[in-house]
């Protein structure tokens, strides 16, 4: 008998994509040109910096081919500062703090502009927007303006836990990257298990979920508590319509209610 397939993305499905993600490398030697499905590598010329989908990366750090550059919000400094921000800056105590911005966005933190995402263009003329893992939020090239933090990409647990197992010589302090990144996603775990009051106005139909900010693999985890608990408060609501509408009709068979005003008022209130 087979066992009927989880819901949503699983944890190793959402690695695999993130696997795409680009990644900056110093080649220790030198190497030919790739023609692959995602499009073309260009040659690996030492010292010269190179940009890498994260599985090839991985695959010649294995080999000693190359190292790993991390992205800049992969270092102790930038990993202290967000989780400062997530833990006790005001404005973040019930959010995320902001992610990094589209191409052709402004920064979320930016107040009165619009975001209007570039689009990008294929061969053949036609248009797309390009999303993770398909944009260099993990290159090390990728900075954002001074006056703002830095931000975590959609993809930041999946990479670095990756660059962790298989490239820890060329980060800064792992041990130290491996706390903060720890503690960073039991905070942020915590954020969203403790939103049962946005969950409840959500299962009525007073709203949506305000998951900006959060990662593909956080939303990997916690799909199940969402939806598991937006279900059973959405059946809560249904059982409590059903109760009330039944005592409406006990009253009026007995006479003693004989208006509709109380009705609506009641409806509303409810």
């Amino acid at each position: 008998m087979a066992f009927p397939l989880p819901r949503g993305i699983i944890a190793s499905e959402i690695a695999f994509l993130a696997e795409m993600e680009t990644v900056t490398v110093v080649p220790r030697q030198r190497l030919e040109g790739l023609e692959l499905l995602g499009g073309p590598v260009e040659p690996l010329v030492p010292p010269r910096r190179a940009s890498l989908p994260l599985w090839l990366a991985l695959l010649l750090k294995r080999q000693r081919r190359a190292n790993i550059i991390p992205p800049l919000w992969l270092h102790p400094e930038s990993l202290s500062l967000i989780l400062e921000v997530e833990s006790q800056h005001q404005d973040y105590k019930n959010a995320f703090s902001p992610p990094l911005p589209l191409p052709g966005q402004p920064s979320a933190r930016d107040q009165g502009l619009e975001p209007n995402a570039r689009p990008q263009y294929t061969l053949d003329g036609s248009r797309y927007y390009a999303a993770p893992p398909f944009l260099p939020q993990n290159t090390a090239q990728t900075t954002t303006p001074s006056r703002d933090p830095p931000a975590l990409p959609f993809h930041w647990v999946e990479v670095g836990n990756m660059l962790l197992d298989a490239a820890s010589d060329d980060l800064i302090d792992p041990d130290q990257i491996r706390r903060l990144l720890k503690d960073l996603r039991e905070v942020r775990m915590a954020k969203m298990r403790s939103g049962v009051d946005v969950l409840d106005d959500a299962a009525i139909g007073g709203g949506g979920v305000a998951l900006t900010g959060v990662g593909a693999m956080e939303l990997g985890e916690e799909r199940g508590f969402l939806s598991g608990v937006v279900d059973g408060l959405r059946k809560i609501g249904a059982s409590k319509e059903q109760a009330r509408r039944e005592q409406l009709a006990e009253q009026r068979a007995n006479g003693g209610y004989d208006g509709t005003q109380d009705e609506e008022e009641d409806y509303m209130e409810f």
